[in-house]
């Protein structure tokens, strides 16, 4: 019994491996990547804006009553109206003939990464695995890295040869005849919880007063991050050629960011597993604010602080699912991660604009500064952690069978 067990557990991790991978951010990244091919007008900068601002507000606005309904009915179904939103959304963004109608596309394609990037797909994999699940959050992330690899030269070929509205149409086609069955039959079924009594609703996912300060600090911790990276995915180019580098240097320097992702998420995987996860979410905002640092430097020294900030980055995006988990335990977790999600992504969509105008008001240098500021801010912050994890680690070892 346990064998099969067992078997099904893998067969079932593998599926939805596969399906989160190719959802998590393939085609959202892809949607973004055709809109950014539209066009470069002004008229267009200004929709691409109000979309973007547009989309992540629903994003956050949605990420906690999404908690809830993963909490109560399991991933599957969740994920599955993620894969049925996005191909609405970019249905409609494919046929929308002004931007009235623009908006509103935008604002379903944020609902729908609300329910289907890498908060939903480690809250599900949080309530079938509980405390086991760090290993196929570490995979998801993993093969997720790939993903911007892959969509942007796939995007600009749909694009030359459908033009921007057929990428679009095309993407949705993909999601409903791929994406969908896979989330079906790959995510395992779990049964729906039975609805609870109003003080127990009222509890579920609840931070107990001796839980307050962690789950505060986390979340600020989370968002300063999440600003930082926001902040640097828009402007990057804009810092580095401020720093006297041509355009095509940049743009190379920048493409080093994907594979330090993916290799620290590797080494992750094979020598962090063992560790408490808080030290890899520590790891990840040092080398993020050493990264930073290193922005001013000469072009060797701005490459290696572009490698290191990729790494704190990549190790990051395994520490948003593995620490809630490792702290707060398996109970209530997609209900804590929707309340997570919500300040970061917002604070994300707010990000650009506080990235342009620090650029345009004080100049890059005052930039960077800030940058550093919040970062070595976000590392006090895990510090501040630390200790309570710690102890909720020992007490977790002497209640363990």
């Amino acid at each position: 019994m346990r064998s099969s067990t067992s078997r099904c557990r893998s067969v079932g991790l593998n599926a939805r491996r596969f399906g989160c991978v190719l959802r998590i951010h393939l085609i959202p990244r892809s949607a973004m990547g055709i809109w950014t091919s539209l066009t470069s007008s002004r008229s267009s900068c200004t929709k691409r804006s109000i979309s973007r601002r547009q989309c992540l507000a629903a994003t956050g606005l949605a990420s906690p009553r999404i908690g809830h309904l993963i909490d109560r009915r399991g991933g599957r179904p969740v994920l599955a109206a993620s894969a049925v939103l996005l191909s609405a959304g970019l249905l409609l963004l494919g046929l929308a003939p002004s931007l009235p109608v623009f908006v509103p596309a935008w604002v379903v394609l944020g609902l729908d990464m609300g329910a289907g990037l890498y908060d939903p797909a480690f809250s599900t994999l949080g309530r079938l695995y509980g405390e086991q699940a760090r290993s196929a959050i570490t995979h998801v992330t993993l093969f997720g890295g790939f993903a911007s690899t892959v969509c942007w030269p796939l995007s600009a070929l749909l694009v030359d040869h459908l033009g921007w509205r057929g990428a679009c149409l095309t993407y949705a086609a993909i999601h409903l005849a791929v994406v969908l069955p896979l989330y079906l039959f790959g995510v395992p079924r779990e049964a729906a919880k039975p609805p609870p009594a109003p003080k127990a609703a009222a509890a579920t996912g609840h931070v107990q007063a001796n839980q307050r300060y962690a789950f505060i600090v986390l979340a600020v911790g989370f968002t300063l991050a999440a600003v930082i990276m926001t902040v640097l995915s828009v402007h990057l180019l804009t810092l580095l050629q401020s720093q006297g580098l041509a355009l095509a240097a940049a743009v190379a320097l920048g493409t080093l960011i994907g594979p330090a992702q993916v290799g620290a998420r590797v080494l992750e995987m094979l020598f962090g597993k063992k560790a408490h996860p808080i030290w890899s979410l520590l790891a990840s905002a040092v080398l993020v604010a050493v990264g930073l640092g290193m922005l001013v430097g000469a072009p060797g020294v701005v490459a290696a602080g572009i490698v290191m900030y990729g790494m704190g980055s990549g190790i990051r995006s395994i520490a948003r699912g593995t620490v809630p988990l490792a702290l707060f335990g398996k109970e209530g977790y997609a209900v804590l991660m929707g309340r997570i999600a919500m300040p970061t992504l917002i604070a994300q969509a707010a990000s650009p604009f506080l990235g342009a105008w620090l650029l345009d008001s004080f100049g890059t240098q005052v930039t960077l500064a800030v940058l550093c500021g919040v970062a070595v801010l976000s590392i006090l912050m895990v510090l501040a952690l630390v200790p309570y994890a710690l102890r909720r680690q020992r007490a977790d070892a002497r209640h363990a069978p």
